[in-house]
Formats: structure tokens, sequence, C-alpha cells
């Protein structure tokens, strides 16, 4: 029995509790409306591409979104990068971090549209547990999308900090 998934768009991984030092980050911070959310990412990248050129800062990590909250009709995010050292503010690019300790964690493969069910997975797998979420949570897009790629060879790794 393999893990590939059946004809659906979308599949996730087991979920798994990592233990994960604090990070430093470069984001773009945001309180989007869900309709402007792909707009924000692409200016947000934008503007990260020039700041971390400018300021010659290496970029550790693949692009992250980290959600502040629970999102309604706007989400409060940062997009960016995990940094090899603090970014000085510029064009809208701040000094962020990703939390450190423990995180439950799930790998989504396929489309962004299916990230919904994935977190909900995530929830469900935390709760059954008994695991406290926290408040913010963040999508790592370990695969960068393009244009003409198949989205079914997209992988997100959803990471959800748990509290004590």
């Amino acid at each position: 029995m393999g893990n590939r998934g059946s004809d659906s768009e979308a599949s996730a991984s087991e979920p798994e509790l990592v233990h994960l030092e604090p990070a430093t980050t470069a984001v773009v911070r945001g309180v989007v409306p869900m309709s402007d959310l792909r707009d924000f990412f692409d200016h947000s990248f934008g503007a990260l591409a020039r700041t971390i050129e400018v300021q010659r800062i290496t970029v550790l990590s693949p692009a992250f979104g980290l959600y502040r909250g629970s999102p309604g009709e706007t989400v409060d995010l940062e997009v960016g990068f995990v940094t090899d050292r603090v970014v000085q503010p510029e064009a809208g690019v701040v000094a962020g971090s990703l939390p450190g300790g423990r995180v439950a964690r799930l790998t989504h493969r396929g489309s962004f549209d299916g990230l919904g069910s994935s977190w909900e997975r995530l929830r469900s797998w935390m709760g059954a547990r008994g695991l406290s979420a926290g408040e913010d949570r963040w999508e790592t897009y370990v695969t960068q999308p393009s244009p003409n790629m198949d989205p079914r060879d997209l992988r997100t790794e959803l990471n959800w900090p748990v509290t004590d």
C-alpha cells in the first residue's frame, strides 16, 4: 500500500510532532482581504527579492506564509523567508521570526485549493492527542509554484505550534 492518493487533487502526509529552534526571518506584513491574497504574495516576493539581494542576506528556507489568528474576511499574515541575519527595514520588508518549540506538522501534496482540508486534518490530529494549538501557524512552500507546473506536484508544509 503506497502513500499515493487516489485520483484526488490533494493528499497529505501523516502528521508528526517536531521540535524547532526559533528562526530569524525577513518578511512583508499585512492584513489582507482574502480576495487579494495572491496579489499580496506576488508583491511581497518581489519586494523581498530586491531587499535580500541589496542587503546581501542569505536565504535559509523556502518561502513561507505565517498566519496570525483565524482568517475571516481578511487574513493577518507575514510572507517571507528564514534568513542568516536580521534584515534592515526597507521597501516594506521588515525583520520577523518563526517560533521555536513543539510544532505539529504535515506535508500537503497538491494544489493550494486543498490546504483548508489539510489544516483541518492537522487540527483534528492535534485535538485527538490533547495538544493545544497556538494562535499563529505557517505554511512553508517547499515547491516553488510556476505557471506551467502540474498543481499535483506542489508540496506545502503545514506547521502549527503546540502550546503548553
